[in-house]
């Protein structure tokens, strides 16, 4: 086997996942240089260290000699982490749609030197199967093709790049008012599933941006049924196989429409989002339940996903030694032989527990012996059939969960993705903000501020934020999310702590990417730098799917600080994005939901509260208890008067305390009203949000 020309790569990924006879190149100038030279099409393979399917192409295809031989004799070969740089894989991504119409990991795609594509796929199997091309016939077909039919080739990949051209050009303009809000939510309600929860059929991901948006939609409406719709969706996942009942934690998402059967890799960023909905619906209803969850979420988190130096790891794989989702699965005979007779018995009621099993696998759809552990009852029809009080049934379950928990920690672990990346991060960071302010919880505060602290001291350089940091050694340059989601967390630490220095870092990131991002042409938010230079388009994203896109966040933001600094440019901005983007979110608003809370903000407006006053700690402790009582609200901005806010915001440099008591100022559409005491405020909320 030759010696694989990307041992000493940088990227982790890299280092894991090309060690094959394939001579894989990483992205840039070398590897399509030599296609030039050499006159050879391109091979891009694009996936992530967690993908199952990345595995089996590579086990099939790229550990076999007989291809590898192929791919290093006729072909450039490249390989691509979407995680380190999701802005290449949008690009092709979108192409693989306009070939198959579909898309997926791992992204198979052929393209020149130029980096235009000819053709794209996801999966290949090595030989035909599945009703698709195999692998290494397709590659000889294209060889062939390469040699004799160069001229179509070229022509289907130009062509292939003014579709993408005119995909990320200017849209045509639509009206985006108040009906857009409704049709939202009735999109949403349309796709809902009444029986298990969640939205839509199998395979059904948690989407967490759906329950936000639900909760936002509520407390403007009080219309009952997105409430119900959202709760009903988060204990039904909490019940399921997709949530890890031993060690916590959601897997990525279910192959069946009943949250049974997970596909078993765990992500970052889908357990900082849930924690945050979580998170919301305690402070919504004040159900110990759903704070539960969020600490458990949290626990896992802590426990698996937390480096030493402050940063969160990436991902989990679904895989282990045994198998695909083997670390998460019990035999009848294991379990008998480890439990009690009366714990055995109670683990069968709660947790489904069948002798024959009650799995199935996610790609044969095979019985194979073994249990998942899912709760098929709420807890209070466990209790009824277990003729127990609630607290045995919980130090019952606690006991078992551990015991179970230490034999499964003998086991081998999935393997665990130990890059740090600077958007996931900062979706953890406001879930933990918002956590700690929400719960009270000084130890979530505390992990948020040390994963910022993180940020800020590690993946800064030369002025710039970071997207990847990998056991000491940080590469890439930031993108859009990036920048997104971290002045997000650095805005919700502000709203927690009121410590201006989060403020500061946010103004001067927010005017580095309205500078470095910003298309002054056409308008809208680039995914990557202006200056990035190796990308035949330069993609733009307003899509909301399970993460919410740098430009839907990046306006939500710009309102948000244009309202605390007194900023209109900002709010311009803000609608600038929407209107650039506003055919796209008309056409289907709830797959733009971050979009559109942020149109709420736009057309309905908020309220901005700042505290001025001798006694900080005073007007700290006042304004957490307005956010315990109205913090949930999207419209309820909250600050406090200090120095070094008073030179980002010079709007409230007028604003004085009165007697030398703690003075509030509500302000609305940029006017604010007289100056106010407690009494005064507290009359103010009272009537403004409940009456």
């Amino acid at each position: 086997m030759k010696p694989n020309r990307l041992i000493n790569e940088k990227s982790p990924y890299l280092r894991q996942h090309a060690y094959n006879p394939v001579d894989w190149y990483p992205w840039g100038d070398e590897a399509f240089e030599r296609a030039r030279r050499e006159d050879k099409p391109i091979f891009l393979s694009i996936g992530y260290s967690s993908c199952h399917w990345c595995h089996v192409m590579e086990k099939e295809s790229f550990d076999d000699e007989e291809v590898a031989e192929i791919l290093n004799k006729y072909f450039i070969s490249i390989k691509v982490d979407r995680e380190e740089r999701p802005d290449i894989d949008n690009i092709y991504m979108k192409a693989c749609h306009i070939f198959t119409g579909r898309g997926g990991w791992p992204l198979s795609v052929f393209m020149n030197h130029r980096g235009e594509t000819f053709f794209a796929d996801t999966y290949i199997p090595k030989e035909d199967a599945y009703g698709k091309i195999g692998f290494k016939r397709l590659l000889m077909r294209i060889v062939e093709l390469w040699k004799t039919e160069r001229e179509k080739i070229e022509g289907a990949s130009q062509e292939v790049r003014r579709v993408l051209e005119r995909i990320y050009a200017k849209y045509a303009v639509e009206k985006l008012d108040e009906k857009i809000i409704d049709r939202a939510y009735e999109e949403i309600k349309g796709h809902y599933d009444k029986d298990y929860g969640g939205f839509g059929n199998a395979p059904k991901f948690p989407l967490p941006l759906n329950i936000i948006f639900l909760f936002h939609y509520y407390d403007n409406t009080k219309k009952e049924d997105a409430l119900k719709m959202a709760l009903y969706t988060l204990r039904k996942m909490r019940m399921g196989g997709i949530y890890d009942q031993i060690g916590y934690g959601y897997h990525r998402y279910s192959t069946d429409r009943y949250w049974l059967v997970p596909h078993f890799e765990k992500m970052l960023y889908d357990n900082a989002l849930l924690l945050n909905a979580y998170v919301e619906a305690y402070i919504r209803t004040k159900d110990q339940f759903y704070k539960d969850v969020a600490l458990e979420i949290w626990e896992y988190l802590k426990r698996e996903m937390f480096s030493e130096e402050g940063g969160f790891y990436s991902a989990q794989d679904a895989d282990s030694e045994e198998g695909e989702g083997e670390f998460y699965l019990w035999s009848y005979d294991e379990l008998k032989s480890l439990l009690s007779k009366d714990e055995m018995e109670f683990c069968e009621v709660v947790f489904s527990i069948r002798k024959e099993g009650n799995f199935r696998d996610e790609v044969t759809a095979t019985q194979k012996g073994k249990n998942i552990l899912y709760m098929s009852d709420e807890s209070h029809i466990l209790l009824e059939k277990l003729n127990l009080v609630e607290d045995d049934f919980k130090s019952k379950l606690r006991v078992l969960r551990e015991k179970l928990h230490n034999v499964r920690k003998k086991r081998k672990s999935p393997m665990r993705d130990e890059k740090i990346l600077t958007d996931w991060n900062s979706l953890a960071i406001v879930a933990l903000a918002r956590g700690g302010k929400i719960l009270q919880s000084q130890e979530l505060l505390d992990s948020a501020k040390k994963t910022s602290d993180f940020i800020i001291a590690r993946m800064i350089k030369d002025g710039k934020l970071m997207h990847r940091y990998f056991h000491g050694d940080i590469d890439i340059e930031a993108l859009l999310e990036d920048y997104a989601y971290f002045i997000w967390a650095l805005i919700e630490l502000y709203f927690t702590t009121f410590e201006s220095r989060y403020l500061k870092i946010a103004k001067e990131f927010t005017d580095k990417v309205i500078k470095n991002f910003w298309d002054a042409e056409r308008g809208g938010f680039f995914q990557s730098s202006t200056n990035t230079k190796d990308l035949i388009v330069k993609p733009k994203e307003i899509y909301d799917g399970v993460m919410p896109s740098g430009n839907s966040v990046m306006a939500y933001l710009l309102v948000i600080l244009g309202r605390i600094f007194g900023n209109r440019d900002y709010e311009k901005k803000a609608f600038e994005i929407l209107e650039y983007f506003s055919s796209q979110i008309y056409s289907q608003p709830s797959a733009h939901l971050f979009s559109v809370i942020t149109l709420d903000l736009l057309l309905n407006g908020t309220v901005e509260i700042f505290g001025v006053g001798n006694d900080r700690e005073e007007l700290i402790n006042i304004m957490r208890d307005i956010g315990d009582r109205y913090g949930y609200l999207k419209k309820l901005i909250l600050g406090i008067k200090d120095n070094e806010i008073e030179t980002l915001a010079l709007h409230i440099t007028s604003m004085k305390a009165r007697n030398n008591k703690a003075t509030f100022y509500i302000c609305e559409n940029f006017q604010c009203l007289p100056p106010k005491d407690m009494e005064d405020l507290n009359n103010f909320l009272y009537r403004r949000f409940f009456l």
